[in-house]
């Protein structure tokens, strides 16, 4: 069974599996870094549909019945789909869960969802409420843009802190069977607002809750960056990943070339994407292609995933409030 130590931190006795993961990329992400670990890169960002948001829609039914099959399971083997997207109401993650016609929880925790979903996925398992769950989050570029920024046809100039929105999807499947790959623990993030408030600037906004989060996971589990092959955050970008490193080493802990993020790694220099990726489509992809295929390689054996996210919403940030960041963290293990 599951028990809490320190404040934040739950340990899965049982260490529910992964069996199965699939990630869906853009154009734009299928030519970045991570273009050989991709199941499935989309020919046209509207992947066959009207509008972005539809596109987007379609994506998280192609992850999670991609996920399922690589699982060798069915549809109705599933005991719940965990799910979230960045639009309004979570409209892409409810409306693939009515096509799906699932036991379905919407959960939204920005950019941090993919971790969410793993971590509430895990707890589902070890306390026997469920033997297999999918955990499924996405994002499009396109859409993001209109929701949080300006529409695309505005022709609105990006300034130097911004990130490009992940258009893409991932799923895993989380099971109470024995598999190489699980989760040993989840730390539960804080909201944490440093009072950032440009929505250009997310990684700013986000590190202060990814250093809250990883120290605490530090503090309840007694163990130290070094001890880990792999920590990642979820989309930091450059800058992000810069005051991160900053805030942790201010706080006694230095990380070192075991740490990467998600966003900063995304797309290869010649995209001339500055910053990097975000989304909730970023970490999303780049676990359930990269991340765990490196696991199944034996490259990395203990992995701290740590996704992150920004808690704003437009109603908020033109009513001039401040940024509030989310960091929520999954032990990764090969066993």
């Amino acid at each position: 069974m599951a028990h809490r130590i320190g404040k934040q931190t739950i340990v899965f006795d049982s260490k529910p599996g992964i069996l199965g993961y699939y990630s869906i990329a853009g154009i734009k992400e299928g030519e970045g870094n991570f273009k050989e670990y991709f199941d499935c890169i989309l020919e046209d960002d509207t992947n066959g549909e009207k509008t972005f948001e539809h596109a987007e829609r379609k994506i998280f039914i192609e992850a999670i019945n991609g996920a399922i099959k690589k699982s060798k399971l069915t549809k109705n083997s599933i005991d719940m789909l965990l799910s979230g997207d960045l639009l309004n109401q979570i409209i892409s993650a409810s409306f693939a869960a009515r096509e799906l016609d699932l036991p379905y929880v919407g959960l939204y925790g920005a950019c941090s969802t993919m971790a969410e979903s793993l971590a509430v996925g895990a707890t589902m398992i070890e306390s026997g409420a469920a033997k297999n769950v999918a955990c499924a989050t996405g994002s499009h570029f396109s859409s993001a843009e209109r929701q949080y920024r300006f529409p695309l046809e505005l022709g609105n100039q990006r300034p130097p802190t911004s990130q490009w929105t992940v258009t893409g999807s991932g799923c895993t499947i989380l099971t109470n069977r024995k598999c190489p790959i699980t989760i040993a623990s989840a730390t539960f993030g804080k909201v944490v607002d440093y009072g950032v408030n440009d929505v250009n600037d997310m990684g700013a906004a986000m590190a202060p809750a990814a250093m809250s989060t990883l120290i605490a996971h530090f503090v309840d589990t007694n163990t130290n960056p070094e001890d880990y092959d792999l920590i990642v955050t979820g989309d930091l970008g450059k800058l992000g990943s810069e005051i991160l490193m900053d805030l942790m080493e201010h706080e006694g802990y230095k990380l070192g070339k075991n740490y990467s993020d998600c966003g900063q790694m995304m797309f290869d220099d010649s995209q001339k994407s500055f910053q990097g990726a975000s989304g909730a489509g970023c970490s999303a992809i780049v676990l359930n292609s990269y991340i765990i295929k490196k696991m199944l390689d034996g490259e990395y054996k203990r992995v701290l995933f740590c996704a992150t996210g920004a808690l704003l919403s437009t109603l908020s940030s033109q009513q001039g409030d401040t940024i509030p960041g989310i960091c929520h963290l999954v032990e990764i293990v090969k066993e």
